[in-house]
């Protein structure tokens, strides 16, 4: 996927005069030439969470939205507007399966292709000491444990690398 695959902004979110492509920094960027400055183009910040049951069976959530509704994926979602990476990972969390949880450590970063944002960077943390009633909710259908050995098929290429590096697996 290309920045070209992505249909362009058209007008400034400053002024509102329309945005036109340039060379700028190095990049074919968008720029607006009334207020004289690029229009920058980041990606979307997200969390999701690795929660492993006493047994060491690994917590799923079912997508019941697009992209890739119906498949799993580890609890997690975009970040809010003044909310901290942790924060948006403990409220996916509360959010997709009900349960409450505490942010052990910070386990890896990644990025995913997204269709709709382009490209999105996404944090992934360890939640220890989680309790409550496992029930899905949200944008999940359902939510379950896993054994490694046997997961479903997963929706997100870093949620896959997320579980194959925590789990040390190549």
């Amino acid at each position: 996927m290309t920045i070209n695959d992505i249909q362009d902004k058209k007008f400034c979110t400053s002024c509102g005069h329309p945005l036109i492509r340039k060379e700028w920094e190095g990049r074919n960027r968008l720029f607006c030439e009334r207020c004289n400055a690029p229009f920058y183009e980041n990606p979307i910040p997200a969390a999701c969470v690795i929660a492993v049951d006493s047994v060491g069976r690994l917590l799923l959530v079912r997508r019941s939205v697009e992209p890739k509704r119906g498949l799993w994926c580890l609890p997690g979602g975009y970040m809010e507007l003044g909310e901290a990476p942790e924060e948006t990972a403990l409220r996916e969390l509360r959010e997709e399966t009900g349960l409450l949880g505490r942010i052990d450590r910070l386990l890896d970063a990644d990025s995913n292709p997204s269709r709709i944002y382009h490209t999105v960077a996404l944090v992934c943390y360890l939640v220890s000491d989680f309790h409550g009633e496992l029930a899905p909710g949200d944008d999940a259908d359902d939510a379950g444990f896993f054994s490694p050995e046997a997961l479903p098929e997963l929706a997100f290429s870093s949620h896959r690398k997320f579980i194959q590096r925590f789990f040390g697996q190549s």
